[in-house]
């Protein structure tokens, strides 16, 4: 398994604003669609000041972008800001984390021998109530937002803690460093422990529209970061509050919604048993069930896990175009078991990769790929063959697929005319005849080629053995967000 080296890297985050006409060139790969990767050599992608894609040029390099490409656009060719990528290197799309708490960043690798419910009150719900203190959730914060750009993350739907002002750190921070967010305010009022909750389930929506409006104010367009209504899991919300949000929802048809769905059998029982279908008018005694009753299983509902769903609860979230984040580390390292994930996009469900952070161990959705690729091969080996994902698969889901999940599938995850600059540029180690590395001249580099390898077989190498030392640069909406030197 890769890790990052310990080397002195100077990472700058938010190095230039967006509003300058950009050219990209080289080598460009994104997804096609599910299990087909596009691969387009010696290719140009301009980029305006607004950080929108307007051109996609194959083949072409720099002289017939300037003679042709450019005077289309209407650009001077002098004010133009060239990139050309090296021997070595190609664009990617930003990767999509789905799901993260970056609350509880700190405990990253700290699983003790607990399960989910006693890990919540051991390790999680203490340090998310520390971050009350803004000097120290500005810490946390600003290094989770560092490390996850670093990765080549460009958009991370977020869980903060119950504090509005911690929250609203979160998306300051955020806006600040341009990375794209949804941040939300963590909805709880029972099964937690006293020191950290809501006091109410009128408290609780109070304080979630404050901070709706802090997010708002700052991002009025919500171009870059979105307020997500996130009650943190079926078991630690009241009916009452359960309700309230369903309202709110319904209220705010543009606000997406983040929660997390079976994810353990101990978690599923205790649901069963706070909401039985009497009290609530649910169809069934389902964990979905219960989310569709109070108005909270929509086409903008992003489910974490899904490990344990049943056929009745995956048809009944594809008929209200929900949405699963995957996240093959945390269910791991948890034990909570291995989502079916192939199942459930043969039922029609999007599905993104989720880091899970501080469930799952690492900040990188390239990790969560390639956990997810094993995982699927666990699946396969119980029984069902076809279960296997594909690199061209997971890669789709760290890209395309956590766009579809987030609500942005017509604005990030590809190089297409129309969307937006929301890219990596990827550096894998050419290895010469003399066993050195060319390329990118970095000899850190963690991925050989050699130069036999077919275009397939260099992504292949990088999605197994890659790690941030391959993350050169990082933009979000044409703006450069990272760079590692």
């Amino acid at each position: 398994m890769a890790t990052s080296a310990p080397t002195a890297v100077a990472v700058t985050v938010a190095v230039t604003a967006a509003g300058k006409n950009q050219l990209f060139l080289g080598s460009f790969v994104d997804s096609a669609k599910l299990d087909e990767l596009r691969y387009l050599h010696d290719a140009a992608v301009a980029v305006d000041a607004a950080g929108t894609i307007v051109a996609v040029e194959q083949p072409c390099d720099e002289q017939k972008a300037r003679l042709t490409v450019l005077p289309r656009l209407g650009w001077a060719a002098d004010a133009v800001e060239v990139h050309v990528a090296k021997p070595g290197q190609f664009f990617f799309p930003g990767f999509i984390d789905t799901h993260l708490h970056a609350s509880q960043y700190p405990n990253v690798g700290i699983f003790g021998k607990s399960t989910l419910l006693d890990w919540l009150n051991t390790y999680t719900f203490p340090l998310e109530a520390s971050l009350a203190d803004p000097s120290k959730a500005r810490q946390v914060y600003s290094r989770v937002i560092r490390k996850t750009l670093s990765h080549g993350t460009t958009c991370a739907a977020y869980y903060a803690t119950v504090d509005v002002a911690s929250t609203n750190l979160l998306a300051d921070l955020c806006v600040a460093a341009g990375q794209r967010a949804l941040v939300g305010r963590v909805c709880m009022d029972q099964l937690s422990p006293a020191y950290y909750r809501d006091e109410s389930p009128e408290a609780a929506l109070a304080a979630t529209r404050a901070s709706i409006a802090h997010i708002s104010a700052i991002d009025p367009e919500l171009a870059l970061v979105r307020p997500v209504l996130t009650p943190r899991f079926a078991p630690s919300c009241s009916a009452p509050l359960m309700r309230g949000l369903g309202a709110l929802a319904a209220e705010m048809p543009h606000l997406p919604i983040q929660t997390h769905i079976s994810e353990n059998t101990n978690e599923i029982a205790l649901v069963r048993e706070l909401f039985p279908p009497a009290s609530t008018g649910a169809l069934d005694d389902s964990y979905a069930a219960v989310y569709d009753a109070f108005g909270l299983l929509t086409d903008r509902t992003i489910l974490a896990h899904g490990v344990h769903l049943s056929e009745a609860e995956a048809d009944l979230i594809a008929a209200r175009r929900a949405k699963v984040s995957h996240c093959p580390c945390s269910n791991s390292a948890i034990t909570s078991g291995a989502a079916r994930v192939r199942w459930l996009l043969d039922k029609h469900i999007s599905c993104g990769l989720g880091t899970d952070m501080s469930g799952g161990y690492s900040p990188s959705v390239l990790e969560a790929a390639r956990l997810a690729a094993l995982v699927s091969r666990h699946v396969a080996m119980g029984g069902d063959e076809k279960a296997k994902l594909s690199v061209e698969e997971v890669l789709f889901l760290a890209t395309r697929g956590g766009a579809d999940v987030v609500g942005l599938a017509d604005v990030v995850g590809a190089f297409a005319v129309g969307m937006h600059w929301d890219a990596q540029l990827v550096g894998l180690g050419d290895v010469n005849a003399d066993g050195e590395v060319e390329g990118d001249r970095d000899e850190d580099n963690n991925v050989d080629v050699f130069g036999w390898e077919t275009w397939p077989e260099r992504v292949a190498k990088w999605v197994y053995n890659g790690d941030d030392r391959n993350t050169k640069r990082v933009w979000v909406k044409g703006r450069l967000v990272h760079e590692r030197k």
